[in-house]
């Protein structure tokens, strides 16, 4: 796909958006999401940093069709702008790996039906899940993970959320256009619970999670676990904490047990900021290391990518971050630090990793960020510096 093509689709974008504004149907509406992204990466594992400057654009349309029916179709572009750069699906593998390959997809398609306690919904959907630290879509890649599902949530009373999801297939961040065709993406059968219930400060979930990963099939897995997130009333500082206990054992092909994943996270917020202390483990069980391939992985163990796979040691993560608000002649916008320390689970070091962000909302649907990654290897993989400049509108 062309440059020139994915322009005609952003004036197009934006005509419709107007256009929808006006003339569709009430609750009916076009929406669109332009993103420009430049991401240097520097590791020592290759001679050449990698300069990939890549755009994409989203644009769909949400219908209403009476009685509580709806639907929605969505369309997805990404332009490779260069090739100093592995996208996974351009061939140039002596550069390191940026993970946004040229696609031109059908990102959502789906009909749902909402009651007044009940709803469903099937055909191809994002789903976020908690904090996305089993199921996510992946939202910082150009290529958003989608997944071919039905899903049905339930609200019996004010607190109380039961969402059950069955999995056909993930469609995944490579794209369509990947060399690897395992990268494009997987069938699946699976069968995921998840109940939230709201008590006296705070909020409790449990959950478990049957995947049947019906291509790779040692993928395969049954994860069950709590969470509880803790959040003391208004006040002048407000404490909270997240506290998360999961165990995985292999199914239907998919090897070992008794893996374990632990997470302690205290926080305070002061006037305007948060800080936050945390302690997560991937661990290493009998024949198992604890792994969460639908998950949103950025997110988490740091923004340099070192640790998308959970190495064969496991993996503890020690970590503070900080982040809070800031404003530049009259806009606002937010900034982040993080600092990482890397073990395996059963000693020895890994590395420890800086992260920082800044980002600004100059406009209306406009924010440009600045995002920054710095991994120092100290027995696992190499050293890797990444460095990200965004521009992006959404409607």
């Amino acid at each position: 796909m062309s440059v020139m093509l994915l322009v005609a689709l952003s004036l197009t974008a934006s005509g419709a958006v107007h256009a929808g504004s006006s003339t569709a149907q009430p609750d009916s509406a076009w929406h669109a999401h332009w993103r420009y992204r430049h991401e240097m990466v520097d590791s020592d594992a290759f001679a050449r940093r990698a300069e990939a400057d890549t755009l994409r654009l989203r644009l769909g349309y949400t219908g209403q069709l009476g009685r509580g029916w709806s639907w929605q179709v969505e369309g997805e572009g990404v332009v490779e702008l260069n090739d100093r750069f592995n996208s996974t699906a351009n061939g140039q593998t002596n550069y390191p790996v940026v993970m946004d390959p040229r696609a031109l997809e059908l990102n959502q398609a789906w009909l749902a039906w909402r009651g007044a306690e009940l709803s469903l919904r099937a055909g191809r959907q994002r789903l976020a899940i908690d904090n996305q630290r089993f199921i996510g879509n992946v939202g910082w890649r150009q290529n958003e993970q989608t997944f071919d599902a039905v899903s049905t949530e339930w609200t019996p009373r004010a607190g109380t959320r039961l969402q059950a999801h069955w999995l056909g297939r993930v469609h995944r961040v490579a794209g369509d256009e990947a060399i690897d065709p395992l990268a494009r993406e997987r069938a699946l059968d699976g069968r995921l619970l998840h109940l939230q219930q709201a008590m006296p400060m705070g909020t409790l979930s449990a959950y478990g999670y049957w995947i049947e990963d019906q291509d790779v099939a040692t993928a395969s897995s049954r994860t069950v676990g709590l969470r509880w997130t803790g959040q003391a009333p208004e006040a002048t500082v407000r404490w909270g904490i997240t506290l998360e206990a999961a165990q995985q054992d292999g199914i239907s092909g998919g090897a070992g047990k008794d893996a374990d994943y632990l997470l302690l996270e205290p926080r305070i917020e002061y006037a305007g900021r948060r800080y936050a202390v945390g302690w997560e483990r991937l661990g290493a069980g009998n024949g198992r290391v604890f792994q969460t391939p639908l998950a949103t992985l950025h997110a988490f163990n740091g923004w340099a990518d070192v640790f998308l796979t959970t190495p064969a040691g496991g993996l503890e993560d020690l970590y503070a971050s900080a982040q809070g608000k800031w404003r530049l002649a009259g806009c606002e916008g937010h900034w982040q630090l993080a600092w990482h320390d890397y073990r395996a689970e059963r000693g020895g070091d890994y590395g420890q990793e800086w992260n920082a962000s800044l980002g600004l909302a100059f406009r209306p649907g406009w924010n440009a960020l600045v995002k920054f990654a710095d991994y120092r290897a100290s027995g696992f993989g190499r050293d890797t510096t990444k460095l990200w400049l965004q521009l992006e509108w959404n409607h």
